[in-house]
């Protein structure tokens, strides 16, 4: 099993992750504006993309929810239904933008820049939402920013585009679904409330989370209201909902890549997995809390999620045989506190984990945890954590680094590019408004790389002897 004292320690205070290159993370101080790697005819420019949009936002107060789900899900003992009692009565007790916050991917949505992030599936645009409920549009190649705004359109939870067309943006919101279909080409910067799509249900809100299938033809929504998953034709705009008793609501959805399963989250410690075909599923009870995130491999046969409360990475494999699914998850990382010693003092890394991001090649796995995860002696550094994993033959995890901002800013929300063809990419909304890209090179992606005196860095397999005598996460072979 890996674990954090596995890992090199972070950064000094006042140094930024800039890139990585050969196994290698390769940072800077804030402030720099460039960096430079040469060598060999080789002259590359990586530059961090960086959007503020902190100033333009108007801040209000707000009321933080004090965790009434923990305290019912403690106080109601081992019995389920109990258990699903209180969750029922502790949703009626809180509104929606606490229960957003409460069940949300993003850390302390409510007062975050940066509610929700999509990057398109097939192009470099992206989607932003922000506090005050607009959405942005970015494309590098276009000068046009168009801003999405609807009567609908509030508390905005997650957004997602549809896989295999252009346009089609899904939003979840307050009380419905919103489905946008914003012309690429258009040169308009306010398209009309006219190109969106509402799709609603009775007692289906506040909508948490959206997923859409690999090919675009479905898209499956939930709400921690319904105990219902509800499954959308959009070009119809009617639903079907899937039901089973227990578990108080759904609050998370993934749709695996390949197609063949979705993961559903519920406020109690059970989450559920569908499979597609026959649209059955199988009930994965949690000890301790609910299923806070979940993550697929690419190829779909393999299941990364995270509870809440707890420091672990737990893993399920499925297999194409229908009954030789996985018996128990397995624990392939730890997360607990572990103490870093530093010139300015000892540095406090580890601790419950918010959310998990795998890129679309299986090479790199990104964890958020919650709360201040680095402390130095006199100042806090937040940052996230890096994994190299491979998928075949057979899953491997091992430790990577850390990914640290400016100093003072925090994590707010991680993803990974969908189609990086360097390696990997992964973003990350600093609290400050912030968006920060973060490019992973692998030597598998055939790009060079070269240190900053121009001789070749050290191999893979060189490195990983590092790691020889030590315990990794490693699936046997039967």
């Amino acid at each position: 099993m890996c674990s954090l004292a596995l890992f090199p320690p972070p950064l000094p205070s006042g140094n930024t992750t800039l890139c990585e290159s050969n196994n290698e993370l390769l940072s800077g101080l804030n402030g720099e504006d460039t960096f430079q790697v040469t060598g060999h005819d080789v002259n590359y420019i990586i530059l961090p993309f960086h959007h503020y949009w902190h100033d333009f936002l108007h801040f209000g107060g707000y009321h933080s929810c004090h965790n009434l789900w923990l305290a019912c899900f403690v106080e109601s003992g081992n019995t389920h239904l109990l258990a699903c009692m209180c969750v029922h009565h502790f949703l009626l007790l809180i509104d929606s933008e606490d229960m957003i916050a409460e069940f949300s991917q993003v850390l302390n949505w409510p007062d975050c820049v940066v509610r929700a992030f999509a990057w398109h599936p097939h192009t470099d645009k992206f989607a932003v939402a922000l506090l005050d409920d607009s959405i942005k549009i970015y494309n590098p190649k276009s000068a046009t920013t168009p801003t999405l705004k609807h009567r609908l359109q509030r508390n905005v939870a997650a957004l997602q585009w549809k896989p295999l067309c252009a346009s089609g943006l899904a939003v979840a919101c307050q009380s419905c679904i919103l489905v946008w279909h914003v012309d690429p080409c258009s040169l308009s910067t306010r398209p009309s409330s006219g190109c969106a799509q509402v799709l609603s249900h009775p007692g289906h809100s506040p909508v948490t989370s959206i997923s859409w299938s690999p090919s675009g033809s479905l898209l499956v929504s939930a709400s921690p209201m319904d105990t219902a998953m509800m499954v959308w034709d959009v070009a119809a705009e009617n639903c079907v909902p899937l039901q089973r008793v227990g578990g108080g609501g759904v609050t998370l959805l993934s749709w695996s890549p390949d197609g063949s399963h979705v993961l559903a989250s519920t406020p109690s410690a059970l989450f559920r997995v569908w499979e597609t075909r026959m649209w059955t599923c199988e009930r994965w009870p949690c000890i301790k809390g609910r299923c806070q995130s979940g993550c697929w491999s690419p190829d779909g046969s393999r299941l990364l999620f995270s509870v809440q409360g707890e420091s672990v990475i737990y893993a399920l494999t499925f297999t194409a045989t229908p009954g030789f699914g996985p018996q128990a998850a397995s624990v392939v990382a730890d997360l607990s506190e572990t103490t870093f010693n530093a010139q300015n003092g000892d540095i406090v890394v580890g601790g419950e984990i918010q959310n998990l991001a795998w890129d679309p090649k299986g090479e790199r796995l990104a964890v958020l945890l919650k709360g201040r995860v680095c402390s130095f002696l006199f100042s806090a550094v937040w940052i996230s954590l890096l994994f190299r994993t491979r998928t075949s033959p057979i899953f491997e995890l091992l430790p990577c680094g850390f990914v640290q901002g400016e100093s003072g800013d925090e994590p707010r929300l991680i993803q990974f590019h969908p189609n990086f063809q360097q390696g990997a990419l992964l973003t990350v909304c600093w609290s400050s408004g912030k968006i920060s890209h973060v490019p992973f090179y692998f030597l598998s992606a055939r790009v060079p790389h070269f240190g900053f005196n121009g001789s070749p860095l050290p191999r893979p397999q060189e490195r990983f002897n590092d790691f020889a005598n030590q315990s990794l996460y490693t699936e046997m072979l039967s």
